[in-house]
């Protein structure tokens, strides 16, 4: 019980100082509305139909993205991690534009993909590639090798290998890599319906912030941030059904 209880204490804690602040007088409650004005906007946004269109919106173009970034960073991850030749040519290329803030390309998709969909798409694939192909390399690499001489020796194939020893000791650093990349597709759905959409919750917010509504804009936040935490709910169920077997392995002292 102490476990649920105490990250509710923080959000608690945090409202409570919120709460303060609105009320205190000492800033403009235009930029700390009442915890009141913003769920009474909160439970306009989640019992309209527009609302959970637009959430609908950012949500499929998030995981578009996000799973096509899935499938090939895993199988990119995969090849790095058991070729050295290919290894040697994509880990500098990854290694070295990671850092590179993808967003600053995103001028450049919509000149090529339009302003709708496919060009938000198309960058959260790029921005959520990286992490996945990154850890997945690295998982790949670092299985055991007396794993691997075992199976050797009892006459397993290559693809028996891979289907039986290395994508399964790689499973913990792929759903590592999902983990960070996720959130990443929501980040980065929101930003570019920001800068260049007429639908979704990006465009909600700037344009709840434009027309100075700041308590529908920060509802709309609130939004967000549970969808991205049930996102992570889910890869963390789905991590702990399908690798099982890593929760035998850790605890906590």
């Amino acid at each position: 019980m102490a476990r649920f209880l105490r990250p509710l204490a923080l959000v608690g804690a945090v409202l409570a100082l919120w709460e303060l602040a609105a009320r205190s007088g000492l800033w403009n409650r235009l930029l700390f509305p009442p915890l009141a004005r913003i769920g009474e906007e909160f439970a306009a946004f989640a019992s309209s139909g527009e609302g959970l269109a637009q959430a609908w919106v950012s949500l499929y173009r998030a995981l578009g993205g996000f799973a096509l970034a899935a499938v090939v960073g895993v199988a990119l991850g995969m090849v790095m991690g058991r070729s050295k030749l290919v290894a040697g040519l994509l880990d500098p290329l990854f290694s070295g534009t990671y850092a590179v803030p993808k967003l600053a390309l995103f001028p450049i998709f919509i000149f090529v993909f339009g302003i709708g969909s496919l060009s938000k798409v198309a960058l959260i694939f790029l921005e959520c590639l990286y992490p996945i192909v990154i850890m997945t390399y690295h998982g790949a690499r670092d299985v055991n090798r007396v794993l691997l001489w075992s199976g050797q020796n009892m006459g397993a194939s290559r693809a028996m290998i891979l289907r039986r020893i290395v994508i399964p000791a790689a499973a913990p650093f792929i759903f590592a890599g999902f983990r960070v990349a996720l959130p990443v597709a929501m980040i980065v759905v929101v930003i570019t319906e920001m800068v260049s959409s007429a639908d979704g919750l990006g465009y909600m917010v700037i344009y709840a912030l434009s027309s100075l509504r700041t308590d529908r804009m920060l509802a709309v936040v609130i939004a967000i941030s549970l969808i991205g935490l049930a996102l992570d709910w889910a890869i963390v169920f789905l991590r702990d059904r399908l690798v099982y077997w890593e929760k035998l392995d850790t605890y906590y002292v």
